[in-house]
């Protein structure tokens, strides 16, 4: 089981779009995930607590990153933009493995760009 997670306890319903870079060795790298209309920002989720980060949850563990903006279009929030950096090879083979886990509970699949 492989979940995200804004609020601890609360898993986002919501499949984002996943853009992955990755450095020339190999060594380093970004994910950068576009949720669009996401659970978190629905008026009703404003008393189950603040978002301090995007939680990316499997049976290894739990990967963080507090780089979390929200879009806002005509002052109404739209969407979420988070950027998880990955700073060294066994950290990348962490990230792949999570999101293995997480395509294949959400029956996503992977574009080479």
């Amino acid at each position: 089981m492989a979940v995200i997670q804004f609020i601890d306890g609360i898993n986002e319903t919501v499949i984002p779009n996943i853009k992955l870079t990755r450095s020339r060795d190999g060594s380093t790298g970004t994910a950068t995930f576009r949720f669009n209309n996401p659970d978190i920002i629905k008026p009703e989720m404003q008393e189950k607590g603040q978002i301090k980060g995007m939680y990316l949850i499997d049976e290894e563990g739990k990967l963080v990153t507090t780089d979390v903006n929200a879009k806002f279009i005509n002052g109404k929030p739209q969407g979420i933009e988070c950027t998880y950096v990955i700073k060294n090879p066994s950290e990348w083979d962490r990230f792949m493995r999570f999101m293995e886990r997480y395509a294949n509970n959400n029956n996503l699949s992977f574009t080479k760009a």
